[in-house]
């Protein structure tokens, strides 16, 4: 069987703000959207929390209308403003005086890069492939059932996604093929220690059986990216979800659970601290290790590939790196550099914004 993680940038939508040109005022409209619903989610709301609440308004163009370019003001029930001869007050007082939110407007992504996404999922021809950055189970069922035939690929049998805990709808997913069942699924979105809530999105745990009636359990992640946030906070996430990813593991261990493998986007290195739990408290083996392993001289899995960008993974449990006959990483559907031509890419891709994703796909073959 063919096992493969791939991290889509999510699929299908994505807020219309990641889709600017200048991705850093992206940035901020999507930091300027979370700190208006925190703000949102205040029991009372002070004379300064008022005045902050219309600045942000006015940065996510929602000072003169509940629609804007890139958010839109939900007041369900209540109001939280008035707005007259182009001034905007506050007339909420707190949470319990209006029921209501912020969303941001999310459009499609480019078709073509849509196309060679699916061109990539194609090429891996895997059985069971670990889906990052998905938007929602519809939009992946769209997807394997419209556009990968639409390049010759064959649609998936098995489809899963269970909503985690980013608010942006970027989630970790599940395809299988027929003969890779899924039997049980377990979501870690409430973990927590003394810090809060543990993972970003989930820590999604799956249960297959394989063609030969072996079990197969994946723990399918994304842990906290090295944006949005100090470095030294963001570390510490990634630092807590790669313990709590590891201690899940050994828990599934000592159930006598053999074939296990830990996959996705980790945000880090194998070198650096924060994910060290993973490569020093488990036994797991990275499918890199392999004798063979094809990654064309870049060890690297996000865009130029150089081992700084090494941070996708298929990590297996020593049961099941025992029965790996292969591995490799597949950059096709990635831009390489200013000028995309650090490796070969399709010939659809003509310029960066038509890449499958900034993720290269890795992949294992296991005789299981």
């Amino acid at each position: 069987m063919k096992l493969a993680s791939f991290n889509v940038e999510n699929l299908f939508l994505r807020a219309k703000a990641l889709n600017k040109a200048n991705f850093s005022e992206g940035k901020d409209i999507l930091k300027a959207q979370a700190d208006l619903n925190r703000i949102l989610g205040k029991a009372r709301y002070t004379a300064a929390d008022k005045t902050r609440i219309v600045d942000l308004l006015d940065q996510l163009g929602l000072k003169k209308s509940d629609d804007g370019p890139f958010a839109v003001l939900r007041q369900n029930r209540g109001d939280l403003v008035k707005r007259s001869g182009g001034k905007v007050t506050i007339v909420a007082d707190g949470r319990e005086d209006w029921i209501g939110w912020v969303d941001l407007k999310v459009e499609e992504v480019n078709e073509t890069a849509t196309r060679n996404t699916a061109r990539v999922i194609t090429d891996l021809g895997a059985d069971v492939l670990g889906v990052v950055e998905a938007e929602s189970r519809p939009a992946l069922v769209r997807f394997s059932k419209n556009v990968l035939p639409a390049v010759a690929g064959k649609p998936y049998d098995h489809i899963m996604l269970v909503d985690g805990n980013d608010e942006r709808g970027i989630d970790v997913g599940l395809m299988t093929r027929k003969g890779f069942e899924i039997v049980s699924i377990v979501s870690h979105v409430d973990d927590a220690d003394d810090e809060g809530v543990i993972f970003s999105r989930d820590c999604a745990q799956y249960e297959l059986t394989t063609a030969n009636d072996n079990r197969l359990i994946l723990l399918i992640n994304h842990f906290k990216s090295k944006g949005y946030g100090s470095p030294a906070s963001s570390n510490a996430r990634r630092k807590r979800q790669a313990a709590r990813t590891a201690a899940i593991y050994r828990a599934l261990r000592q159930q006598h659970n053999e074939y296990i493998a830990v996959i996705g986007d980790f945000n880090d290195t194998p070198d650096s601290d924060p994910i060290s739990p993973l490569f020093h408290q488990t036994g797991l083996k990275d499918i890199s290790e392999l004798p063979g392993f094809h990654d064309d001289g870049r060890p690297g899995t996000y865009k130029n590939g150089t081992a700084s960008n090494k941070i996708d993974y298929i990590l297996l449990s020593p049961e099941l790196f025992a029965k790996a006959t292969a591995g490799g990483i597949l950059r096709m559907g990635v831009w390489g550099g200013k000028n995309g031509d650090l490796f070969p890419h399709y010939p659809e891709i003509t310029k960066a914004a038509e890449a499958a994703s900034d993720h290269a796909a890795i992949w294992a073959e296991l005789d299981i």
